[in-house]
């Protein structure tokens, strides 16, 4: 099964590793859907991606309220 992503906004990097992947902060649009939030690694180059997850506006709003009310 074939499928489309466009990066439609670079938020920010998360993390990197020795090996030159990172993990990544973006906003995507998966075959032509809605921009969705997603983290997930990316190699150099974003020529390749693990799996991750994809949040909707009100789910991150969900994690935002959620990372609030921790202590880190």
């Amino acid at each position: 099964m074939e499928f489309k992503y466009e990066i439609t906004e670079k938020i920010g990097i998360l993390s990197e590793n020795p090996n030159g992947w990172s993990r990544q902060f973006n906003m995507i649009s998966w075959n032509d859907r809605e921009p969705k939030f997603d983290i997930r690694d990316w190699a150099p180059g974003n020529e390749k991606m693990s799996k991750g997850i994809s949040l909707t506006r009100e789910e991150i709003k969900t994690l935002k309220e959620l990372l609030n009310e921790m202590e880190l």
